[in-house]
Formats: structure tokens, C-alpha cells, sequence
């Protein structure tokens, strides 16, 4: 028994799932009747999460991947339906199994080789102020500002997939320690460890090119 949502999306577009049908029953009943055989009920479930799925992974993959990984979600919860037990919201467990499917998706494409280009004054400056900073708040005060997006995606893309993904829900969404290890599925000491020397790896990384950008700067 399998089942198949297909994806229809462009990049910055809404992610489409054929087959869907109109609402008309609530997670339990929904999910009891799908484990018993009527597969088609699934796309009710996809209906009903499909914007929640989304909004994570839009977050964590590059926008012309998250289509791809939506869907993945999607093929995951199906495949892994008779697992869930209903002791957390069924909207609680397709988050996990959305950053679950967004750490995948580094692990098989993490770039090994990332260009150093050149940054602007702008965003040197920016990495002054991103390696002064002393808090997870500061850091993303940092982050939110226009001139970080291209360099704080270039550094990013250079961590282990633990480290970007742990980063990016602590530091960058503001999500707590706790709520990050239940959603990664690591205990809390993991989570902080990692998070302690994700921040150090991203700091080594902007000051290795803050420090390359002065020497290249004219005398």
C-alpha cells in the first residue's frame, strides 16, 4: 500500500496537491479510517497541513526545494502512519517530521565546496556587529537585517547539517531549547552543545572572511 501526493509548485509559489478533497472529518477519525484501508482519506490530512508543512520547510531548504521536500514530508507520514501513537497533536508530529526532513535534505546536499565571494561594505560590516554579539537575540536582530540574508546564507551552507539546522531554529526562529530537541528529536544537552559550538563554527567562518576582506582591502 503506498501512497502518492503529487507536487505541483514553482519556486515562491503554493505547493498543490492533486487528488484533494473538501474537509469533512476530524485527525483521529481521518487517520483511523486510512490505517483501515480508505488510502483516498489521506489527501484530507494533506489538505488540512499542507500550509503548516510548508511554512517549515520554506524555512529551512532553499525555495526551489521545498516543494520536493513537502512532498517527502508527506510520503513520510503516510508511510509512518500506524507509528503515530496520538500522544501529541497529529500537527505536532508532521513538525518533527519536517525538520526530520529538512536535516535529510542537508545531509544529502550539503555543499562541500562553497565559493568565497566577495562582500560588500555593508555586509563586512554586518559581520562586525554579528561576531560582537553576546545573545541569541542580538544574533537574530542581526540576521533580520536585509544586508546578512546573502553572507548569512553563504556561512550556513558550510556548517554540518546539525549545526545549520539547530542554529537555524534556536538563534534564527527563536525557538527554545527544549522545543528544538523535541522537534530534532536530541535530548536538551544535545541541543545546547550543539548549539554552543554551532555558534562558534559560524563565528570562525565570518571571521575567517572578515579577516580575508581586510587583507585584501588596499593600504
Amino acid at each position: 500500500m503506498g501512497y502518492d501526493a503529487e507536487v505541483h509548485a514553482t519556486a515562491g509559489e503554493k505547493v498543490r496537491f492533486t487528488g484533494v478533497q473538501v474537509l469533512v472529518s476530524d485527525d483521529a477519525e481521518c487517520i483511523d479510517r486510512v490505517l483501515r484501508g480508505d488510502i483516498d482519506r489521506f489527501s484530507e490530512l494533506i489538505t488540512r497541513y499542507q500550509p503548516h508543512v510548508l511554512k517549515i520547510v520554506q524555512g529551512h531548504v532553499p525555495a526551489d526545494r521545498a516543494a520536493e521536500v513537502a512532498h517527502d514530508v508527506f510520503v513520510r507520514a503516510f508511510a509512518g502512519l500506524s507509528q503515530y501513537a496520538g500522544q501529541v497533536p497529529f500537527e505536532h508530529w508532521l513538525s518533527r517530521l519536517s525538520v526530520r526532513a529538512c536535516y535529510d535534505f542537508w545531509r544529502a546536499h550539503r555543499r562541500t565546496d562553497v565559493p568565497v565571494s566577495g562582500l560588500t561594505d555593508d555586509q563586512v560590516g554586518w559581520l562586525d556587529r554579528a561576531l560582537a554579539a553576546e545573545s541569541s537575540q542580538q544574533f537574530r536582530d542581526q540576521a533580520d537585517r536585509r544586508d546578512s540574508l546573502e553572507v548569512l546564507e553563504w556561512a550556513l551552507a558550510q556548517l554540518s547539517p546539525e549545526h545549520r539546522l539547530v542554529l537555524t531554529l534556536v538563534s534564527l526562529e527563536g525557538r527554545s531549547v527544549r522545543e528544538a530537541a523535541e522537534l530534532l528529536g536530541w535530548t536538551v544537552v544535545n541541543v545546547k552543545v550543539r548549539c554552543y559550538r554551532g555558534r562558534q563554527a559560524l563565528r570562525t567562518i565570518f571571521l575567517r572572511e572578515w579577516e580575508r576582506q581586510q587583507h585584501d582591502r588596499p593600504s
